[in-house]
């Protein structure tokens, strides 16, 4: 699908947007581990969220929809039943490292396998620990997906995670409430702990200190009504947008501000963007608030370090907010955009610099001179890739000329409403 986005005088009003998809993932596969209904408000129904229901009700959930609210029947852990069918993940690596975890502990053998995007990503920081544990597996070219698990007796380990991923330990700490004995997880920098708040909602034992997650097995746990924030990863591009379209005021409703995930905060406002948190109050554990954004002239910035695993899936839209920033900014340990959907440096490197963007890729991140930049219509690719074609979206909402993007439809991953908002805030 192609989608032509013009260049608008203005971005207005207020909006909710997509629902997190982080925590929407989460919300299905934890109630997996108790017996009985959990429910959940404000589900994203998307491609990728809509995949991780299908693999659980291979596994023996009953999920369901009823009033806007997912209804989730589960016989618990240790009843859930070897699937009959390969677990399709799609295009969802988070699907895929989860139930990495979930199964590393069931006595039968699961095959999990995905879309020809996530079959070329490595699943070597996953399923190396798991094994570890105890999980055997075969894969292809060593760690490839697909991916057969053969689930079986576990021991709790320790492991100090090589690079920040929440996937990855949330893996663990789902291998770990199945093992015998602890299992802890040391990070050098903090990822995203949905997981652990979760878990610890539900009656887990986890124990939290800086830089490490230990969890005790053994706690029953219990169903949940879960409520789901709206995802910041879907806010950044609004944040953005409006800091860079001209007479732009947007008030964003809701948004999840976890402090393991709102780096793009930070980032912006280092930028001289023009932000304001309104209403912050928690929802089903997680720090929401209501964030205003006006247009603001922005400035270079370099971006680092211990920061990035709180921004790794916003960086792509920090590109074209770093494309009309004043000066010349840099990225750099982002390696990890390098496996994501797709290799996002190259992409979005390619895919801005046809649209004017003077950006040069490097093995870590990028660089993007803002005094050189000067966005024009083109046409150009998601990649298949859903946070590529909303990142060119927003860059085609300041371009001279109408920018064309082709793959469009990737953005159904994570946002289907995605090109609704933009006509809602620009009429």
């Amino acid at each position: 699908m192609r989608s032509t986005v013009n260049k608008v005088s203005y971005l207005r009003g207020e909006v909710e947007v997509a629902p997190d998809k982080s925590i929407s993932h989460r919300t299905v596969i934890l109630s997996a581990l108790a017996e009985g209904r959990s429910r959940v408000k404000n589900f994203l129904q998307a491609e990728d969220t809509l995949t991780t229901c299908s693999c659980l009700q291979s596994l023996g959930l009953s999920i369901q929809l009823q009033d806007n609210e997912l209804l989730i029947d589960s016989p618990g852990i240790n009843q859930l039943r070897e699937p009959e069918v390969v677990l399709d993940c799609g295009n969802s690596g988070t699907t895929m490292r989860l139930l990495a975890g979930l199964l590393a502990g069931r006595p039968f053998t699961a095959v999990l396998s995905g879309d020809a995007s996530l079959n070329k990503r490595p699943m070597r920081r996953v399923l190396i620990p798991l094994s570890s544990m105890g999980m055997r597996f075969m894969a292809r070219q060593d760690t490839y997906p697909p991916i057969a698990v053969q689930g079986g007796s576990l021991q709790g380990i320790e492991y100090q995670m090589p690079v920040a991923s929440a996937q990855v330990k949330s893996a663990l700490l789902l291998a770990g409430l199945q093992a015998a004995g602890v299992t802890t997880v040391l990070e050098n920098a903090l990822s995203r702990d949905h997981t652990e708040r979760m878990l610890a909602a539900m009656g887990a034992q986890i124990e939290r200190q800086p830089g490490r997650v230990r969890v005790v097995p053994g706690a029953e746990l219990s169903p949940q009504d879960w409520e789901v924030p709206n995802d910041i990863s879907s806010a950044a591009f609004f944040l953005v947008a409006a800091s860079i379209v001209p007479n732009s005021e947007i008030l964003l409703k809701q948004v999840g501000v976890n402090p393991t995930r709102d780096g793009i905060l930070d980032v912006l406002r280092s930028m001289g963007a023009d932000l304001e948190i309104i209403n912050p109050h928690t929802a089903g554990g997680e720090p929401v608030a209501d964030i205003l954004v006006r247009t603001a002239p922005l400035r270079a910035v370099e971006i680092q370090g211990d920061i990035m695993p709180r921004l790794i899936d916003e960086l792509p839209v920090i590109a074209v907010a770093m494309a009309v920033a004043d000066g010349t900014s840099v990225v750099r340990d982002a390696e990890e955009l390098r496996v994501k959907e797709t290799d996002r440096i190259a992409a979005i490197t390619s895919e801005l610099s046809r649209l004017g963007v003077a950006i040069e890729a490097t093995p870590d991140g990028f660089v993007v001179d803002g005094t050189k930049s000067c966005l024009r219509g083109a046409t150009v690719n998601s990649h298949g890739d859903h946070r590529i074609a909303m990142s060119l979206a927003i860059a085609g909402l300041i371009a001279d000329q109408p920018t064309y993007i082709d793959n469009a439809e990737a953005v159904n991953i994570s946002y289907p409403e995605f090109w609704n908002t933009i006509q809602t805030l620009s009429r």
